[in-house]
């Protein structure tokens, strides 16, 4: 809003900078940290939709996409006439690289799977899957927060990372516990994983119809997909649904069709 309406689209190839958080840059205007905001939209059904920003990150709030779900819920969606578009996955796509992995595979609904693997008494390894249908994003997904660990703190701080990270916005661990208990789920930390992935695909810039699968991915990996798919058209098609099909697929109980 500070540069007169420059508008930077939340697709993939205006992605700039992956590590910790996924960043966008346009014209050399950056703007970090959007996967959750992303993520929350997905879940809420809504595909269209601006986001004014005066500064370069949006904010982290308490760590999860919670309470970008309840200003959404609180300002209500608008259903619109055009038919949503979605890509429809038609060949397999695979990642590797060393023990992490990514693919997406043809399927009827949106869904996902994630596995991470932390050498952490609090975390091990955690696998967590779902459908992105009859509300499920909303609660058991939106509520996970996002995590990090004592140790790596002030290194990231010297990158000029996680300087309003605190333990009100992130889950804290330290070598054998969590500074900041309790946890909203016993494997919240996988299902903040998925919520980074649906905020990180989100960058495709439609709604996708496949199985996305991955293991100790993280966010440089999903970005490598989304690139990989927009660049080969041969591995999806875009598609309509009837009214019945989108329905059955709806992210939410009251469905949106589209929304702004």
């Amino acid at each position: 809003m500070d540069l007169d309406g420059f508008e930077i689209e939340a697709v993939g190839k205006n992605v700039a900078r992956v590590s910790y958080a996924t960043s966008l840059m346009k014209k050399g205007v950056l703007i970090s940290t959007t996967e959750h905001l992303l993520s929350a939209f997905v879940g809420m059904g809504i595909d269209n939709a601006i986001v004014q920003l005066d500064n370069l990150e949006l904010p982290i709030l308490d760590g999860s996409a919670r309470p970008f779900i309840d200003l959404i819920k609180k300002a209500g969606v608008r259903k619109q006439r055009r038919p949503r578009t979605y890509i429809r996955i038609l060949r397999p796509l695979e990642f590797r690289e060393g023990n992490k992995f990514i693919g997406v595979y043809p399927a009827e609904t949106y869904s996902v799977s994630y596995t991470i693997n932390f050498p952490h008494p609090l975390i091990g390894r955690e696998t967590f899957s779902l459908e992105l249908t009859n509300g499920q994003y909303v609660s058991k997904i939106a509520p996970a927060r996002t995590f990090g660990f004592l140790h790596e703190a002030e290194a990231m701080r010297q990158q000029g990372l996680i300087r309003g990270a605190s333990s009100e916005n992130a889950l804290v661990l330290t070598q054998e516990g969590l500074v900041n208990p309790p946890l909203r789920f016993p494997d919240e930390f996988v299902r903040h994983k998925i919520l980074d992935l649906i905020g990180d695909l989100a960058l495709i810039g439609r709604r996708v119809l496949g199985k996305v699968v991955a293991d100790r991915a993280g966010h440089a990996m999903h970005t490598a997909l989304v690139s990989r798919l927009l660049r080969d058209r041969t591995l999806w098609e875009e598609t309509t649904l009837t009214e019945g099909e989108a329905e059955y697929r709806a992210p939410q109980e009251n469905s949106v069709e589209q929304a702004v």
